[in-house]
């Protein structure tokens, strides 16, 4: 009987507990009006399937893609959205601030935040932590013509991540691999 119990309990609180643990994967929105009247757009959607398929592309023996297959084999997803328009303010803030408000909830933690008067440039990647790993990452960059939103999410080896810039859509930051790191080659 104590075991049917604690059963029953656990049935019960299961779905608490699902909703207490950190969510990585953001909400974008389709954005499909804004792909419209952009004169360039990218949508990369690649779920765990999609990158179990893009990883068989990659050659195993060829040392960058092999670091490249090491990487995805811990993610579950890169959602990419990335559109350019011939002009100023084409595009709601308010779109963009949706999604960035997303990135206040619990488990989210910035690593970069710059902002630029003179050309109104702002830039934000913030990392989620769980039990000492990261299981997701964000990048939301956006300027006047352009915005850009990348989310990628499962576990991720930070000092590998870089392997994954300007693949999958993923852009290419120059951000220097941590020391000790040897520098992608380009």
């Amino acid at each position: 009987m104590r075991k049917c119990t604690s059963l029953w309990f656990l049935a019960l609180l299961a779905p608490a507990l699902a909703l207490a643990a950190p969510n990585p994967k953001l909400a974008i929105p389709s954005f499909s009006a804004l792909a419209q009247k952009a004169t360039e757009s990218v949508t990369i959607t690649l779920d765990p399937g999609l990158l179990g398929l893009a990883a068989k592309f990659l050659d195993s023996s060829d040392p960058q893609d092999a670091a490249t297959k090491e990487v995805l084999r811990g993610l579950s997803g890169i959602y990419v959205r990335s559109y350019t328009f011939d002009k100023d303010s084409a595009y709601q803030q308010a779109d963009i601030d949706a999604v960035r408000s997303q990135l206040t909830a619990p488990g989210w933690n910035r690593l970069v935040e710059t902002r630029s008067r003179k050309t109104h440039a702002d830039v934000d990647i913030y990392i989620m932590v769980d039990h000492n790993q990261a299981i997701g990452l964000a990048l939301i960059a956006s300027e006047p013509r352009q915005f850009t939103i990348v989310n990628i999410v499962g576990a991720i080896d930070l000092d590998k991540l870089h392997k994954l810039e300007g693949q999958f859509g993923v852009p290419k930051l120059d951000i220097d691999p941590p020391k000790g790191t040897p520098a992608p080659q380009k």
